[in-house]
C-alpha cells in the first residue's frame, strides 16, 4: 500500500533508484515474501545500482524512508523484525475461535522419522524468508542473533533430549566471517555439553561452495574479531552475509536438505491422519 505524508522533490538520480528498488520489492512480493532493509540493500548491490559501502546504505536507508513518506515505495513492503508489537489474540465471536484452533491443528508430523531436526539462523533478517518453510516441514525455527545464550542452548537441548529416539540434526545458517563460521562450532559443543553427544549440525548457508557458486557481494574480514586470523588464513580478507542470497536461493536450499533427510511415506501418513482429524473436528464443532 503506497500513501503518501509529505510532498518530497526527488533528484532524478534519486527516482531510478527508487524504480529500482520497487523492482526488487515486486520480485519479493511474487515470492510471498517481505524485505528488511538489509535484504534490499544487498540485491541492490549484486546488481550494481549501488556501492557495497556502509554510506550506501545510510543513503539507502533515507531514502526508502522519504520515498514511503512520499508515497513512492509500499508501507508493507519492508518490515522492520527487531521492533514487533506484542499484539494479544482476540476473537470477534467464539466460532472464530474454533476456527483458528482447527486451522492450528497439527500432530507430531516428524513421528518415526529417523531424524528430530530443527533450523537456526544466526539473524533476524531472515526471519521472514525462513519461517514459512519452518511451517512447511512444521520445524522448530530459532534466531539466534549471533552467538546464542546458555539459557537457549540450553532450553534447545531439552528439546533434542525428549526426542532420544532421533537422530539430532540441526540446520544452520549463518555468515561466512569469522565469527559466523565458528558458531558452528560453538552450538555444537554447548549441546554436546548439555548431554547432546551425537548432535550433527549442518551449515546449509553461506558456504565458500555457494559464495563461489552464486557470488554475492563482498565485505572485509572483521579484524577485530579474535578468530579474524584463522579466518583469514583459509579464506582470505573477505567475508560474506548470507541476506545477500537472493530468497529463492535460500528456499531451495533448506527445502532441498530437509526432503534429503524426511522419509516422505511417514509423514504422508501422519499428514492424512491429520486431514482426517480435522474434518470430524469440523463435523462436530462447527455448525
Amino acid at each position: 500500500m503506497k500513501i503518501a505524508f509529505k510532498v518530497t522533490k526527488f533528484k532524478q538520480e534519486a527516482l531510478v533508484q527508487i524504480a529500482y528498488c520497487n523492482s526488487v520489492i515486486e520480485e519479493y512480493q511474487r515470492q510471498g515474501m517481505r524485505l528488511t532493509l538489509r535484504q534490499l540493500y544487498y540485491q541492490l548491490v549484486t546488481k550494481n545500482i549501488i556501492k557495497n559501502e556502509e554510506k550506501s546504505y545510510s543513503y539507502l536507508s533515507s531514502l526508502i524512508s522519504r520515498g514511503r513518506l512520499s508515497g513512492l515505495i509500499d508501507w508493507d513492503a519492508i518490515e522492520d523484525r527487531v521492533r514487533q508489537p506484542r499484539i494479544q489474540s482476540e476473537f470477534d465471536d467464539l466460532s472464530e475461535l474454533v476456527e483458528a484452533a482447527i486451522n492450528s491443528y497439527r500432530l507430531p508430523r516428524w513421528e518415526g522419522q529417523e531424524y528430530y531436526a530443527e533450523l537456526w539462523v544466526e539473524k533476524d533478517a531472515l526471519a521472514g524468508v525462513l519461517a514459512p518453510i519452518a511451517r512447511e516441514f512444521h520445524v522448530t525455527m530459532m534466531v539466534n542473533r549471533g552467538y546464542s545464550s546458555q539459557s537457549a542452548m540450553f532450553e534447545s537441548a531439552k528439546r533434542f533430549a525428549a526426542r532420544e529416539k532421533q537422530k539430532p540434526l540441526l540446520f544452520y545458517l549463518g555468515d561466512h566471517d569469522p565469527s559466523g563460521e565458528d558458531m558452528v562450532r560453538d552450538i555444537e559443543d554447548r549441546l554436546i555439553m548439555f548431554g547432546i553427544f551425537f548432535i550433527e549440525v549442518r551449515k546449509l548457508a553461506l558456504t565458500m561452495e555457494q559464495v563461489e557458486e552464486f557470488d554475492p557481494p563482498p565485505n572485509p574480514a572483521k579484524i577485530k574479531d579474535p578468530r579474524a586470523m584463522e579466518y583469514i588464513r583459509k579464506y582470505g580478507s573477505s567475508s560474506w552475509e548470507v541476506d545477500a542470497l537472493p530468497p529463492r536461493t535460500l528456499t531451495e536450499i533448506i527445502q532441498n536438505a530437509f526432503i534429503e533427510v524426511i522419509d516422505k511415506p511417514k509423514m504422508d501418513k501422519v499428514l492424512k491422519r491429520e486431514k482426517a482429524g480435522i474434518k470430524r473436528l469440523r463435523a462436530v464443532v462447527v455448525k
